[in-house]
């Protein structure tokens, strides 16, 4: 780890012998010319248009459930989780799925540590403590439980290939001696509101993974950051927005970006790689979300849920969860087994859903289309 030259920080030797780096305060200086300002304009144009569309959405607290499940499967893939969208929501429908219980814990554990810290914003600002809070409950429980959860660390660690030894690692961050002292600094630029918002979430994101203040779980913490931040600064008037598909199809830049801001302080080219990421992926949400909908709305004409309350609320809550089986209708509608039997043949007539599990007895249903939706592939741009 080469970084002496570095105009982002230090780099400092510890007593025994190995060097880490210590990121300089933010904020940074940075050229505001117009490939950035452009960028700048153009996130802030699509992401305004998402916002603006998903206040009319007529579900979107609904919607936010798929995407807030689709961002926590691909935030969990990148640090290695191999579960899919579909496992996950099959699962949160109560249904048995082949995969690696850890996998699905720690995609779970990040869908809870969201919805803790948005409640937990209502009343608490962004800081030190409400991080602390959210990496309790994304650790809890998980592959990282060893990794003190809720707590900043009180030893060195690395990043690197596996296997590497801290003197041959990629990137060593702030050793446990100087973490309070940056981790300070960057909670009195979390509430620093003078650039824009975007800007602001660009940084605080990248000071985030520098600081690498907890043994596990930074990546996810620090995606998990960004989403946070816009909703607080209400740049998004819901949790619609996040940029881990996007750090997922371009991991390899992705990582390159934050190592060269390190080593080169080439800030200019993160910013703007941050900003497409912002309008690549408020595009792709806006995207998904109306063709949601408008499959629920034909699905409702089509079936006669208008007329048939029951139909109206199952073909609804396709939005949340694409996967039932026939006892979840029972419990969710509190109607007869046959009564539900009969909503399920209806809706299967009609090419709306179809069975995916073998024989008669506890029978899965998906409403393909809808997953077909939330699992295909970002598109970049």
């Amino acid at each position: 780890m080469d970084f002496r030259e570095s105009p982002s920080g230090k780099v400092i030797k510890a007593f025994t012998g190995y060097y880490s780096f210590v990121p300089n305060p933010l904020p940074p200086q940075f050229e505001w010319n117009t490939s950035l300002v452009n960028s700048l304009s153009r996130a802030d144009h699509v992401l305004g248009m998402l916002s603006r569309e998903g206040g009319k959405l007529p579900n979107p607290r609904l919607l936010m459930r798929p995407f807030i499940a689709r961002e926590a499967v691909l935030s969990s893939k990148i640090e290695g989780t191999q579960a899919t969208l579909g496992e996950i929501l099959a699962n949160a429908a109560g249904i048995s799925v082949d995969r690696d219980p850890d996998d699905l814990k720690e995609v779970q554990n990040y869908i809870i540590a969201l919805d803790y810290g948005l409640k937990r914003l209502q009343d608490l600002p962004i800081s030190l403590r409400l991080i602390k809070e959210i990496h309790e409950k994304l650790m809890q429980g998980a592959r990282g439980a060893h990794a003190t959860p809720g707590e900043f660390r009180r030893t060195q660690n690395w990043i690197g290939i596996p296997g590497c030894t801290i003197n041959t690692a990629k990137y060593v961050p702030p050793p446990p001696e100087e973490l309070m002292e940056c981790l300070s600094d960057f909670e009195k630029f979390l509430h620093d509101e003078t650039l824009p918002p975007l800007i602001h979430a660009a940084l605080c994101h990248y000071q985030f993974e520098a600081i690498h203040p907890f043994l596990d779980g930074n990546g996810r913490i620090g995606r998990l950051l960004i989403t946070l931040l816009l909703i607080k600064r209400k740049v998004l008037p819901s949790p619609l927005l996040y940029l881990s598909a996007f750090f997922e199809i371009t991991r390899e830049e992705y990582y390159k970006q934050l190592y060269h801001v390190s080593k080169f302080g080439t800030w200019h080219d993160w910013l703007c790689y941050f900003l497409n990421g912002i309008a690549t992926q408020s595009a792709d949400v806006l995207s998904r979300a109306e063709r949601i909908n408008a499959l629920l709305d034909a699905w409702q004409i089509k079936a006669g849920g208008k007329s048939d309350k029951n139909i109206e609320s199952i073909v609804k809550h396709f939005a949340v969860n694409p996967y039932f089986t026939t006892k979840e209708i029972v419990k969710r509608l509190n109607v007869a087994f046959t009564t539900a039997q009969r909503i399920i043949s209806k809706l299967e007539h009609l090419g709306i859903i179809s069975q995916t599990s073998e024989g008669k007895r506890d029978r899965v249903y998906c409403a393909t289309q809808i997953l077909d939706i939330l699992e295909e592939p970002t598109k970049i741009t």
